[in-house]
């Protein structure tokens, strides 16, 4: 079985998945990773890889060696259950884990800039996706079935950098069915034959900024001037080199894109005309992110509140019976949160999936600038929130004193819900 050339750059988890997926299906895969046949940033913008594969990206394989063009039916799902099985749990990984992965493990790597509140979101949702994972292995050995597939593939080589950079042993210690999962994938024959031995870091990495300075690329030093009879030029000449010097660097020429996104005139601050509030979001967001919830971010909460300049909704959504399994259910609300990113700075919310597979519900808590819902206030906004109802709730009520404890803590009675929590995510 024939798969063709893979070409990629050393230590690539994309490429593993495809190498891995070879070693179990017999595809006899060749690999160009090192100069002179593959350099990364000079092969892939060469006419002749351009031409096979126009975006220029890696991994890339010729002709046709995909990651399922690569599998055997035992990997992609030997039944139609459990080949739709497989390809949601690929999903998870790409939706689920790489994301956060990326945002928390490339600043340790020296590969991207620090950020904090990005690194803080990006632990969050792992942990969520850790708890899916750990609930459903609790009585299997493996994602899909009783051996390895597709699925266990993509989701551990997925995983690769966050077990061996900052999944130190007080993180991982909850999910023991995910380490043990993981564990008996990367020291599988076909697994250690690519990966070799994964050892599972002791101590969480953090950024290196000397790392990541090292990393970036250099610019040129500009020659030195050469000294001697050019010292003796003539005063006129020395003032108009002067005013070269002087004259601005020319812009880049900006594509047809470009230029028409430079002339859109800039969106109007839907909450400009609002009064100031002396609640300030950010600091209750750090609170909430930094510290205990239930004994300084939600005392915090109440303590600075803006009745006048802020409300808070209830939100429920309208269409349970449509809800499946439960990490589809939960990419709902990824998606609402990710379309209204630019409302993160007037609004905070947590929004929790409860009950499990085929038996769910959602709902959550959302504080925004102002006393309407935000969502009418730019088209932006509008494609989600008119699936759920919503109710504004009285701040001065133990109803939504109440709820406002329960979900930002995730634990509570929820008499109002009937289910147990499942996970959930903040937009913050």
């Amino acid at each position: 079985m024939a798969a063709g050339t893979l070409y990629t750059y050393p230590e690539n988890w994309r490429a593993f998945k495809a190498q891995i997926a070879a070693q179990y299906s017999g595809a006899r895969l060749k690999v160009a990773s090192n100069p002179p046949a593959f350099t990364f940033g000079q092969t892939n913008r060469t006419p002749a890889f351009l031409n096979n594969f126009p975006l220029g990206k890696v991994s890339a394989n010729d002709p046709v060696g995909t990651l399922v063009f690569m599998s055997n039916d035992a990997l992609r799902g030997a039944t139609p259950q459990a080949a739709a099985q497989v390809l949601q749990w690929v999903s998870f990984a790409d939706s689920e884990i790489i994301p956060p992965a990326s945002a928390w493990v490339f600043p340790t790597l020296g590969i991207m800039q620090f950020n904090k509140q990005a690194t803080e979101q990006a632990k969050e949702d792992v942990k969520r996706a850790l708890t899916v994972l750990n609930q459903h292995l609790t009585t299997r050995t493996f994602l899909v079935g009783e051996r390895i597939s597709l699925a266990d593939i993509t989701v551990a080589c997925s995983m690769i950098w966050l077990y061996k950079q900052v999944l130190e042993p007080s993180f991982r210690q909850p999910y023991p069915n995910v380490t043990r999962w993981f564990t008996t994938c990367v020291n599988q024959p076909q697994f250690k034959a690519i990966l070799g031995e994964v050892k599972l870091c002791e101590k969480m990495a953090q950024f290196d900024a000397k790392k990541f300075a090292e990393m970036q690329p250099k610019k040129e030093t500009p020659p030195k001037k050469e000294k001697g009879g050019k010292e003796a030029a003539k005063p006129q000449e020395k003032k108009e080199k002067k005013k070269e010097e002087k004259k601005p660097a020319p812009e880049e020429e900006m594509d047809d894109c470009d230029a028409a996104l430079a002339a859109e005139p800039k969106a109007k601050d839907p909450f400009a005309a609002l009064p100031k509030s002396a609640f300030v979001m950010d600091e209750f967001k750090r609170k909430y992110s930094n510290e205990d919830t239930l004994t300084v971010a939600i005392p915090h909460f109440w303590e600075h509140f803006d009745r006048e300049g802020y409300s808070i909704w209830y939100c429920q959504y309208k269409y349970p019976d449509e809800l499946e399994q439960t990490f589809k259910s939960c990419n709902l609300i990824t998606g609402m949160f990710q379309r209204l990113d630019k409302l993160r700075k007037n609004a905070f919310a947590s929004v929790l999936l409860f009950g499990g597979n085929n038996d769910s519900s959602i709902s959550g808590i959302w504080v925004f600038r102002g006393q309407e819902l935000a969502f009418t206030l730019s088209p932006d906004w509008q494609i989600d929130y008119e699936s759920y109802d919503w109710r504004k709730l009285d701040p001065n009520s133990d109803e939504c004193k109440t709820m406002v404890k329960e979900y930002f803590a995730w634990e509570g009675e929820f008499k109002h819900v009937g289910k147990p929590v499942n996970q959930g995510k903040v937009f913050k």
